[in-house]
């Protein structure tokens, strides 16, 4: 796992270039593991709601695709990108597919599944569309998959993360 703050930790964006929390010009950051095959994937809906009510003020949605459960991301990022676009009209950034549990994780899932959710659980994501929302200072707050992007909860702990 990375000694860097969780900012600065690097990923992969879509492109191939390296990028870190910090480089994608937001002070607020929703990152999600996205599936396009899951039961959850209409959530998609809500994240892009959250992207295009809260980007003017320093919020920004990061997808990143996984095909860790039940193999519910199986396309090649040109048809994950397709169908973010075409399906929702995804507006915010999807990142390269990422590994979010296990020895091969993504150094920035390393770091974010050490928060622990409302009921004090830290460890493994457990299913697609887990959410963990990074302020501007670094402290993150994690929400499970099943709580949707739009719930109070979520919207609350983004208003909070904006005006710090």
């Amino acid at each position: 796992m990375s000694d860097l703050p969780v900012r600065q930790i690097p990923f992969v964006d879509a492109s191939g270039a390296e990028r870190t929390l910090d480089d994608v010009g937001a002070d607020v950051v929703l990152v999600v593991n996205v599936a396009s095959k899951c039961g959850l994937t209409p959530q998609y809906a809500q994240l892009e709601q959250l992207q295009r009510e809260y980007a003017d003020r320093g919020f920004t949605v990061l997808g990143f695709p996984c095909n860790q459960f039940l193999g519910q991301e199986p396309g090649s990022m040109e048809q994950i990108l397709d169908f973010c676009s075409t399906t929702y009209g995804v507006s915010f950034p999807v990142n390269e597919k990422v590994k979010v549990n296990g020895k091969n994780a993504a150094d920035l899932y390393k770091a974010l599944k050490q928060t622990p959710d409302a009921e004090g659980s830290a460890g493994r994501v457990s299913w697609n569309f887990e959410k963990f929302l990074v302020a501007p200072d670094g402290a993150v707050q994690r929400f499970r998959p099943k709580q949707k992007p739009d719930s109070p909860e979520i919207i609350a702990a983004i208003e909070a993360a904006l005006v710090r």
